[in-house]
């Protein structure tokens, strides 16, 4: 009983049969933060998708009405095909604010390692050997790698190499992900033996602003670029003024690490002596401001944290990183307090992989374990204030919270597809209740979810998807309504 050609059709959806580009609806579970508060669920929801790739319905599939209006509606939504893939859970993209791309094959070594021996044993010597020919055969499958963890936007470190900062790009505008990707820049501490000492600065700052030229605002602003020097202790001053001057001039975006380490704190304190504290480094180069993004933050005093604030600066919070390489303990509860916009970062290779939803699970156990131990008092954040930062905080951070981070009608559809039974305890790997099922309608014309059980409490809901995380349950991602290829899929392309 399928409606004629053209009209609105409805298809039960395995993972085979999603959508593959807009127009579409989708009707699952629907979990999303708003842009103006709080969070909206729909435990029979649908998100409609434009032929453009954005979103423009989103709600509780009763408010569509019985399947008869619906198929009434069919012209005014193009055509579209209805995926049901209930029980599954539809929600926003996740944003990774902090990933070394270079760094991928290193994941998971050096643990209990300090970060600056981390860096010189096992991060230099990759990133040294880091060339196009590399850059060609690892970004594509690290971009299908973060898609079949459910990352559809991420802000990425490269080498200090030209050549494969273009071919990470065009991995990137080939594969589909929303990407910002700067060019490693060190002209102290560098692993750059190709040129001599006094040359680097310029071929460096030279090389950044040809990359920005041709890479920032690809694709109607899919791709774009930030200016990246790695770190107070690998860039002079000139550096790090110069690309500051550089991002604000190109309307790009400046990234580096702040305050990640002990040591690495006392040995900026020694190299900059006029400077008051870390965070001063790169305020006195012009560098703060809402286009920057500070990677760590874990051990900010008062003064730095009031001085970031202030500067409306970003801060990307890398839980599993700062406890793979014993780093600290962010006190986030204060930071969110004192109103710093903060998201969530991989940090892969220092943190040991690439899921998102592992860094939820990560952050959410150092908190418990700061409020533990008495050094912050505050209640720890809740499953869903994890994951609003890891999307629409995120997209926030990166000043992209009008066109991504929530499923609110006018948005780009970045989104992804969760598998929840993955989670339950007694249910785990049992895969989709209904995937592949009969539609079934009523003697009134209305389709009949034959297993449809009782409503899911979100925060339940959400602590289940964090706590009982499964590399498998992410069965799908989107960008503009694009599905994203995953695995071996992204590295055959």
């Amino acid at each position: 009983r399928l409606p004629e050609p053209g009209a609105l059709t409805i298809a039960r959806a395995p993972e085979s049969h999603l959508p593959e580009r807009p127009p579409f609806v989708i009707r699952a579970r629907v979990l999303t933060p708003l842009a103006g508060g709080g969070t909206r669920f729909e435990a029979d929801g649908y998100v409609a998708v434009d032929a453009e790739g954005r979103i423009d319905g989103m709600g509780a599939w009763s408010e569509r009405g019985t399947m008869r209006a619906a198929r009434a509606d069919a012209a005014a939504h193009e055509g579209r095909s209805v995926f049901d893939v209930r029980p599954w859970v539809v929600t926003p993209g996740l944003v990774d604010l902090h990933v070394h791309l270079p760094q991928v094959p290193a994941a998971g070594v050096g643990a209990g390692l300090d970060l600056l021996t981390w860096l010189e044993r096992y991060i230099f010597p990759l990133e040294r050997a880091f060339d196009e020919a590399t850059a060609e055969r690892v970004a594509p499958h690290v971009f299908g790698q973060m898609a079949r963890a459910g990352t559809t936007t991420a802000l990425m470190y490269g080498a200090i190499w030209q050549p494969s900062l273009d071919a990470t790009f065009r991995a990137a505008e080939a594969h589909g992900i929303r990407a910002v990707i700067g060019k490693v820049m060190m002209d102290e501490r560098t692993y750059d033996e190709r040129l001599p000492p006094d040359r680097i600065l310029e071929v460096s700052l030279r090389q950044s602003a040809e990359l920005c030229e041709r890479w920032h605002m690809r694709d109607r602003g899919r791709l774009r670029y930030a200016f990246t020097p790695r770190f107070a202790l690998s860039c002079s001053e000139e550096m790090l003024r110069e690309s500051a001057r550089l991002a604000r001039e190109m309307g790009a975006y400046w990234q580096t690490h702040l305050s990640e380490d002990r040591g690495e704190i006392a040995e900026v304190t020694r190299r900059f002596p006029k400077a008051l504290d870390y965070l001063d480094v790169y305020d006195r180069a012009g560098a703060l401001g809402e286009r920057t993004i500070l990677a760590h933050a874990v051990h900010l005093s008062e003064r730095e944290l009031s001085r970031l604030v202030e500067s409306g600066s970003r801060i990307a919070h890398c839980p599993a990183s700062n406890l793979f390489l014993a780093s600290g303990v962010m006190p986030l509860g204060r930071y969110l307090e004192r109103g710093a916009i903060v998201g969530l970062g991989s940090d892969v290779a220092g943190g040991p992989e690439l899921s998102m939803i592992s860094q939820m699970r990560a952050g959410a156990y150092a908190q418990s374990a700061l409020r533990t131990v008495g050094r912050d008092p505050r209640p720890v954040l809740e499953p869903l204030d994890w994951w609003r930062l890891a999307t629409l905080d995120g997209a926030r951070a990166l000043g992209m919270e009008d066109e991504i981070g929530s499923l609110e009608p006018g948005k780009d559809a970045d989104l992804i597809c969760i598998d929840p039974t993955w989670t339950e305890p007694l249910r785990a790997g049992a895969g989709p209740k209904v995937a592949g099922a009969e539609a079934v309608e009523s003697a009134e014309g209305e389709e009949v979810d034959p297993a449809e059980g009782q409503a899911i409490d979100p925060a339940e809901l959400a602590s289940r998807l964090i706590f009982r995380y499964h590399p498998e349950m992410v069965r799908g991602a989107w960008v503009r309504g694009r599905r994203l290829p995953r695995g071996a899929e992204a590295v055959a392309r």
